[in-house]
């Protein structure tokens, strides 16, 4: 089988400059291990380490805060071959939220661990550091709360109507790759949306939403309307048509036009996928998303290729 690797980068984050660079150089991680034999179970989790150390992405050190100015982290990570999965939800204070998913899946009789039992079970493992937000995250963070207390429309939070009224008390990585073996892993890892009320869980730990892996059919991330996609299960519908033998590309490509159709085209949406032939895919609702492909045939990751689906 051919080692592929494909990235995702946040749905609300453009495509270009550094976060092209980011995503680039998470799948050069990635095919490193990939290329020299490892698992793609590896591959996804040094891709997704890589996105959660660089600050300009919403999922670890640089995840946007909740209302009250805290970090709350979610993370899933989930290999094919077993169905395993382990993911932690509404979690502070990890170095690295998605070694701690990883340890879930290998270490415990559990998918999720959440909130403090997540940091505690972190620190059995080196995993607990207390969480300092970028100095340029909170003065974004303090920009848009005031926006939202002065009442003021705020593009990146168009579809959470009630949460002005909490105003006065982000997005995501993933990753899925598929090694010489036929493996196939996928890992997602975010800071959830921008304001956020405190203890909100997404889409993302919630297997089958966000995030799903099958050899038997392919794997999936997803980023975009946390709400919306759990709604759906929209990771697991995915992978159900590639399991009919519908390639990734056109198995995601039909789900995101449901999705716009279903909404009116309302929702930001991205998704990225590999089937189990290898095949890679990947689909946005809109014009930025940074994301790269990196298979053993090229020479340096492919940015900036993603199909635009747009409302029928």
């Amino acid at each position: 089988m051919k080692a592929t690797i494909v990235i995702h980068g946040g749905a609300i984050n453009p495509d270009s400059g550094e976060f092209a660079e980011g995503v680039s150089r998470a799948a050069q991680k990635g095919m490193e291990v990939l290329a020299s034999g490892g698992s793609s179970l590896d591959a996804v989790t040094k891709a997704i380490q890589l996105l959660e150390q660089d600050p300009i992405f919403n999922a670890g050190l640089g995840a946007w805060p909740n209302l009250s100015g805290e970090v709350e982290l979610d993370a899933i990570i989930m290999e094919g071959a077993n169905l395993r999965a382990g993911a932690v939800a509404a979690a502070q204070n990890l170095k690295s939220p998605i070694g701690v998913a990883r340890k879930v899946m290998e270490e415990t009789d559990h998918i999720l661990l959440a909130g403090r039992g997540a940091e505690s079970f972190a620190r059995a493992f080196n995993l607990y550091e207390e969480h300092k937000v970028p100095e340029f995250r909170m003065k974004e963070w303090s920009a848009l709360k005031k926006k939202l207390q002065l009442g003021e429309d705020v593009p990146m939070l168009q579809y959470w109507k009630k949460i002005k009224k909490w105003a006065d008390q982000g997005d995501t990585v993933g990753a899925v790759a598929i090694d010489h073996e036929g493996l196939i892993s996928a890992a997602t890892s975010s800071g959830g949306f921008p304001m956020k009320l405190p203890g909100r869980v997404g889409d993302v730990p919630i297997i089958g939403c966000s995030t799903y892996a099958d050899n038997n059919a392919g794997g999936v991330s997803i980023t975009g309307h946390g709400e919306v996609v759990m709604t759906y299960s929209l990771a697991k519908s995915c992978i159900e048509l590639m399991r009919n033998g519908i390639s990734a590309q056109m198995a995601i490509e039909s789900m995101a036009e449901m999705i716009n159709n279903r909404t009116k085209g309302k929702i930001i949406l991205c998704i990225i996928g590999i089937d189990k032939n290898g095949r890679a895919g990947l689909v946005r609702n809109i014009d930025a998303t940074p994301h790269a492909l990196f298979d053993e045939t090229m020479k340096v990751p492919k940015v900036q290729f993603a199909k635009k689906v747009v409302l029928n």
